[in-house]
């Protein structure tokens, strides 16, 4: 059955082509489904998502063994209202979920549709069996206890109410900021994280007592608590107190360790002890990528044993400690990196996706905890076409396995198949695209593999138009992903941004352009070393010489014309795009900047006790100090409620470029954020994006869809 797995993903891309006679259209590309929040129930064979369809977001749930999809809320309107952390009740007969965005910096919702009446983030509950959801109150983070008690976050506090009735919430009076909660096994107490500035503690609830005690509590920042499987210890991670004055912000801080430590506590008696501590090489930090990522640094996992990230060997991988202490076994060996990952219902195998025997795709692997052998679930290595898979969960029957897929033509769908013959899965919920005639109008990305200047090896993702004529020189674009913590891949993307992102990238090479998409350093996929490279961002952009080879190998290709290169990218793509304006308007003819940063001292936002000279740094390596060069027409795309780069990047070097006299388009969506939340608003932006690029790199497109150089 090796053979056949992903039959789903694969056999959609055998039709004959027939590119001359179909087009595409930017609405049918943004019309993909984007599925996430993956989550099964413990106590029945029952599964729950999300769908984003076209601004309408809804959970949608199945239940063995006939699987039949159904969307279970109301919601179908593109109103900018995203759901998220959706959870079972623990008899699966309910489910909870946030509706909504929280605050910015000064305490507001985003409202993008800028609706008079505001918003809020709120929890509800909906029942399995359907019907109208019920509003329990302002928060996020819910959680639902053995008890039927929700836990949730409100303003930085632990708030409570019954899952079944209407009560009055309850809030648990505890100083700080506190999130991260999560209920004992028989829902008698509540752990949760209590940040208080430069230092935090794990704190524990007693529902009956009505008190609040904390951990072994010290100068030192703690976080990433879990309970052991009979409620009886807690393990969290310990990360050493430091000066105040140590320079701090991401993108602009010297390189140096993040030593980290597991602790283990006694509930009853709430002593403490050391049981693992990290090396204190850069290799042995704190994983903050893993908690990026959505697989979390620690789980309780059977035989009382401890599951860890950790990037010891220079790639993220697993571990497996005791929890009584001793040395870590490796679980996910290979020169390729762990990214996301669930413990089957019995606790003794780890489901995980990686990179592995596939560096530019994921796929699902499975291991035991007993350090046996990683298994391939759903590798497609050898075939046609393969697929991508990520976020895998295993129902309580144990024999079940759903998981999120997709393809090169084929979009992100929810999957189900029986865990020992996953060549058999099957598509979960609404599925207007494998079938349909729009995925053979779209092309497989082509695994490219370049050098830098300083012959650091890059790869990429390159897109060729499906109706070039031979011997016809095209028009290029190089794309950024932002983050940069990101690897894009050879098919739809896992991340909604980034599936938005292929999408147009589909579609500028159906209007004629050759589109290669750049895995620049700092990105992950390639290890700790490549991530972590030396003189990245506010350090001196060394990134940046990636996108000058990605443009010069552009240019050197026979199907391209190499004046009429140009590039586009969001966030930390956006940064680039201007970066390669700045630097290089002799090789980027014009390029489109989404929301990126301009200036890093402005945009750092937690920097903090930055030596000087590393803050001129920082400014010399950005966009902003190399304007007198910049002569290529420029389209900036922003919402003005950003709360992940600043709006005022944006203003800023716009009035830069004006004196100058540079040619400047210009989008702005008051009250969207940085992640659009309107579908609108994306498709608005992409519209503009398309249509810059055909009048600045002097291409159109016929009535059959076909590009064609203007006379």
């Amino acid at each position: 059955m090796k053979r056949c797995v992903l039959l789903v993903l694969t056999m959609v891309c055998f039709a004959p082509r027939a590119w001359a006679q179909k087009g595409v259209t930017l609405e049918e590309l943004m019309s993909a489904p984007f599925p996430e929040n993956l989550t099964a129930a413990k106590t029945a064979n029952r599964v729950a998502w999300t769908f984003n369809q076209e601004g309408k977001r809804n959970i949608w749930v199945a239940e063995g063994p006939s699987f039949a999809a159904r969307r279970l809320t109301p919601y179908l309107e593109d109103d900018g209202q995203p759901i998220s952390d959706v959870n079972f009740s623990v008899d699966a007969n309910a489910i909870v979920y946030v509706r909504g965005e929280g605050k910015n910096a000064a305490g507001q919702f985003p409202n993008p549709t800028s609706n008079p009446a505001g918003t809020e983030q709120t929890v509800w509950s909906v029942a399995w069996s359907g019907g109208t959801p019920r509003r329990i109150d302002s928060g996020d983070s819910p959680k639902i206890s053995a008890k039927g008690v929700i836990a949730y976050v409100r303003d930085g506090q632990m708030w409570n109410a019954p899952l079944d009735n209407g009560e009055k919430p309850k809030q648990l009076i505890v100083r700080g900021q506190n999130h991260s909660e999560e209920w004992s096994p028989d829902g008698s107490q509540l752990v949760f994280v209590s940040t208080r500035g430069d230092h935090s503690f794990i704190g524990l609830y007693d529902v009956d007592a009505k008190t609040v005690r904390f951990l072994a509590p010290s100068v030192d920042t703690d976080s990433d608590p879990v309970w052991s499987l009979d409620g009886k210890r807690i393990a969290f991670v310990r990360r050493l107190a430091e000066p105040r004055d140590t320079p701090a912000g991401y993108f602009l801080q010297p390189d140096k360790p993040h030593p980290w430590t597991i602790w283990v506590a006694e509930v009853s008696s709430g002593s403490a002890r050391e049981i693992w501590h990290s090396s204190i090489s850069p290799e042995g930090s704190y994983p903050f990528m893993a908690k990026d990522t959505g697989g979390g640094v620690l789980r309780w996992a059977a035989d009382n044993r401890l599951l860890i990230a950790s990037e010891e060997d220079g790639w993220q991988h697993l571990y497996s400690v005791s929890a009584d202490g001793g040395a870590p076994q490796l679980l996910t060996p290979g020169d390729c990196e762990v990214e996301q990952w669930s413990l089957t219902p019995d606790k003794k195998t780890v489901l995980f996706n990686s990179n592995c025997g596939d560096i530019d795709r994921r796929h699902i692997w499975r291991v035991g905890l007993d350090r046996g052998q990683p298994q391939p679930v759903t590798t497609t290595k050898g075939m046609t076409n393969p697929g991508i898979e990520w976020s895998p969960v295993a129902l309580s029957d144990g024999k079940t396995l759903v998981y999120l897929g997709s393809g090169p033509r084929l979009p992100g769908q929810t999957f189900w198949s029986n865990s020992d013959e996953p060549g058999n899965a099957k598509i979960l919920g609404p599925d207007s695209w494998s079938h349909s005639p729009l995925v053979d109008a779209l092309v497989a990305p082509q695994q490219v593999i370049f050098h830098a200047a300083d012959g650091l090896e890059i790869h990429g993702q390159l897109f060729l138009p499906p109706n070039a004529r031979d011997g016809e020189k095209q028009p290029a674009l190089v794309f950024m992903h932002g983050g940069p913590i990101r690897q894009m891949l050879l098919g739809w993307h896992y991340m909604y941004y980034y599936a938005n992102s292929y999408a147009m990238n589909e579609y500028l090479a159906s209007r004629g352009y050759v589109v290669l998409s750049v895995n620049y350093r700092s990105g992950i996929g390639y290890g700790r070393a490549f991530r972590e490279a030396p003189g990245r961002a506010g350090r001196g952009a060394t990134e940046y010489k990636d996108i000058v080879a990605a443009g010069k190998y552009l240019q050197s290709r026979p199907d391209v014309d190499p004046s009429r290169v140009g590039l586009w990218g969001g966030s930390y793509g956006g940064f680039l795009t201007a970066m390669g304006l700045a630097r290089n308007s002799d090789i980027f003819a014009a390029g489109v900047d989404f929301h990126g940063v301009h200036d890093w001292p402005t945009d750092n936002w937690d920097g903090k006790n930055i030596p000087p000279e590393l803050t001129k740094l920082a400014h010399d390596s950005s966009p902003v100090t190399s304007v007198d060069a910049w002569k290529s027409p420029v389209l900036f795309i922003h919402g003005d409620d950003d709360r992940n780069v600043y709006f005022a990047q944006t203003v800023d070097l716009v009035a830069r470029l004006r004196a100058r006299g540079v040619v400047i388009e210009q989008l702005v969506f008051p009250d969207d954020v940085h992640d659009f939340l309107l579908h609108r608003n994306w498709l608005a932006g992409y519209r503009a994006t398309g249509d810059f690029f055909d009048r600045r790199l002097k291409v159109h497109s016929d009535a059959s869809g076909a590009a064609a150089k203007t006379k």
